[in-house]
């Protein structure tokens, strides 16, 4: 079996239902979106040096997978659900509760994997504003737009405790 198969080579793929969509559709545009915050998530869990960051974003990274296949698909369950959103909201109470309160702004990058948290904050939020003018068009899940809306502050709280020995030496 090979990687390349060609069936792409006019422009278009497939979705998981099968259907043919063009490869700069809305849809594909939103899911590629959130491949790159993966691969920018995939950079900070390389560079972590915290064991509860690195699981966290491990943690993370199978639920993108999980909302990566509900945008390939058409007219299928959600398999981001509810007790996901309500997780990541958790997750962030817990980390916002063990964190100093923010007094002034934070310029990221004070670690390799507080830089990447940071980038894939930014892409994440890309894919949110790919995933709301999806939803002007075609139909989408809920709970993938409230899941979407949460990660982007989630990768902030994260790179918040990345980066939190060499932000409260300063």
């Amino acid at each position: 079996m090979s990687v390349y198969t060609k069936t792409g080579d006019k422009g278009q793929t497939s979705l998981y239902t099968g259907e043919r969509v063009e490869k700069n559709s809305r849809r594909v545009e939103t899911y590629g979106t959130i491949d790159e915050a993966n691969s920018a998530l995939a950079a900070a869990r390389a560079f972590s040096e915290k064991d509860e960051v690195r699981e966290k974003i491990f943690a993370l990274q199978k639920l993108l997978s999980l909302l990566m296949a509900d945008l390939a698909s058409k007219d299928k369950p959600a398999l981001i659900r509810a007790e996901h959103v309500d997780f990541i909201e958790k997750e962030m109470d817990k980390i916002e509760g063990d964190l100093p309160p923010l007094k002034e702004f934070i310029v990221p990058g004070n670690t390799r994997a507080g830089a990447f948290l940071d980038l894939a904050r930014t892409v994440i939020r890309r894919a949110e504003r790919r995933f709301l003018a999806l939803t002007d068009e075609e139909l989408t899940h809920e709970t993938n737009r409230l899941f979407l809306n949460r990660l982007s502050d989630y990768c902030f709280l994260l790179m918040r405790l990345e980066e939190q020995v060499v932000v409260d030496g300063e």
